[in-house]
């Protein structure tokens, strides 16, 4: 996202036949929700799960629950196990997962930098349909790592560690805030033993006020190691990437974040597919060439905190 836009979820909705599965973040798009009644009209048997609320309290859903339950399609609320269900994924009759980055809501298809990942294989797409039928019967779930995907909050932190470690060359970094000590000692582990780090970061953007002194100090120490770091401006940094020797990707709904790890329902899936690794690698060198040289400012002194920054915006926030 953007350049897909909302169509390309739309084109896969439409595909259903017989069932589909949903489950989301924020669901603020008529497009989407137009191509969810259709399929309930033509007899696909159609559940989605919304989060009730932000972790700072926003109801975002409540008029998207409302709406599909007026349709007539059967909507819950996501697993009260979990304060936050962060996770974005979309499955089409037991055939084809969408496990993304971005909401369902036209901001994200039209101003955010985004990532989705549709995937084929029967072992994935039986996993994200195991988490979704535990969440939706609030049942525990135990996932099967071996399969490449990266759930929270079961040892996300160690896969994404795991993927970081994996560097022997280089090291893609696009990700909005680093709130976690493992994943920065990661980061920084990579570049002492000669891996060329590049890493694309919103600046303050869309930063909590609670996350700024984690992240501004994290990009700072990287910076004093040598990672190479750039603000993407023209586009707002929502998405959440790595790339490891060109040749592996994981991405997905957790932030680097503690809470993102150990908390929330998150789902991320890992990649080497070379048609999959090779648009997103594109795309990043893309977002890089645009992008400026950032040098952090001292998270505790506010003076230079808002230099150069997108114009606030209090419905973007990364939580």
């Amino acid at each position: 996202m953007p350049e897909d836009g909302a169509q390309a979820v739309v084109q896969l909705i439409d595909q259903a036949r017989s069932e589909l599965r949903l489950k989301q973040f924020k669901l603020q798009s008529e497009a989407i929700e137009q191509a969810l009644q259709r399929a309930h009209q033509r007899g696909v048997v159609v559940r989605v799960m919304l989060n009730p609320h932000t972790s700072g309290g926003d109801r975002w859903n409540d008029e998207a629950f409302a709406l599909l339950q007026g349709m007539g399609l059967d909507v819950s609320w996501t697993s009260d196990a979990f304060p936050v269900t962060h996770e974005k994924s979309l499955v089409i009759d037991q055939e084809a997962a969408l496990i993304a980055t971005f909401n369902l809501s036209d901001k994200y298809f039209t101003q955010t930098r985004d990532y989705g990942v549709v995937t084929y294989a029967k072992p994935v797409v039986d996993q994200v349909i195991a988490g979704f039928e535990a969440d939706w019967n609030r049942q525990f779930f135990v996932p099967d790592l071996g399969v490449g995907l990266v759930w929270s909050s079961a040892h996300s932190r160690g896969q994404m560690a795991r993927i970081i470690d994996l560097a022997k060359k280089s090291l893609w970094i696009q990700h909005p805030k680093f709130v976690d000590a493992v994943i920065l000692d990661r980061i920084i582990s990579a570049r002492e033993r000669g891996v060329k780090v590049r890493l694309l970061c919103g600046g303050k953007h869309g930063i909590s006020d609670w996350d700024i002194y984690d992240t501004f100090s994290s990009l700072r120490v990287m910076e004093r190691f040598g990672v190479k770091i750039r603000r993407q401006k023209h586009l707002k940094l929502h998405a959440k990437l790595i790339l490891v020797d060109g040749c592996y990707a994981q991405t997905g709904s957790m932030n680097i974040d503690r809470s993102a790890f150990d908390l929330r329902r998150e789902l991320g899936i890992e990649s080497d597919s070379p048609a999959v690794v090779g648009r997103l690698a594109a795309t990043f060198q893309a977002d890089w060439d645009q992008a400026k040289k950032y040098h952090p400012p001292d998270p505790l002194d506010p003076t230079f905190h808002e230099q150069g920054e997108l114009a606030p915006d209090p419905h973007f926030v990364h939580d």
